[in-house]
């Protein structure tokens, strides 16, 4: 049975910070035991989730955003530290934070705007950017919180980077990448 591909939009990060996010993960990774980490070519930050999007609305959706996107300026972002998800003791999804920044909540606004004006049922919790990072809690013992502080390797060099691309992807699940990129849409 074929499953069913998704598809969100989001922030691109550059190449170069992928691979520096996933260095520095490198190092950490002992103390942070979790079951599946996420390959580093798929690192993003979700602005908007669609799920499934039939080929007529895929078009349309690309041209909205498309056009609600196209003045908007390049901004400045920084990777500054590490958070999970869930449960304290056993964690479902582990993230890296990135910097407070009203350019994100912009484009994340327009883009999430558009996507409900096509039709697209999306999140209605608050906008939480982050980069998944590894998901499932995998160890015996506890997750242990203050790690997130003492291993944070952000802490002391946040990993700074131009925003200057909002890509839509296709999820294709069973393969590694799992983020295809459909269209990407460069700010000015």
């Amino acid at each position: 049975m074929e499953r069913v591909a998704h598809y969100f939009c989001a922030v691109r990060i550059p190449d170069e910070v992928k691979q520096s996010i996933y260095e520095e993960l490198t190092r950490i990774k002992p103390k942070f035991q979790f079951k599946r980490w996420v390959d580093l070519n798929d690192y993003h930050i979700t602005l908007a989730f669609l799920g499934t999007v039939k080929p007529k609305q895929l078009t349309s959706v690309i041209e909205s955003v498309g056009e609600a996107i196209e003045n908007q300026k390049t901004f400045k972002l920084d990777i500054k530290g590490l958070g999970v998800f869930g449960a304290q003791k056993s964690p479902r999804i582990f993230w890296g934070a990135v910097s407070e920044s009203d350019a994100l909540y912009k484009i994340q606004e327009i883009v999430h705007q558009t996507c409900l004006d096509e039709g697209f049922k999306l999140e209605t919790r608050p906008y939480h950017p982050h980069i998944t990072l590894a998901r499932k809690w995998g160890a015996n013992e506890d997750f242990i919180v203050d790690n997130l502080a003492t291993q944070n390797p952000f802490k002391e060099k946040p990993l700074s980077f131009e925003v200057n691309e909002i890509v839509l992807y296709k999820s294709n699940v069973e393969n590694t990448p799992k983020y295809e990129p459909v269209v990407s849409f460069s700010l000015v």
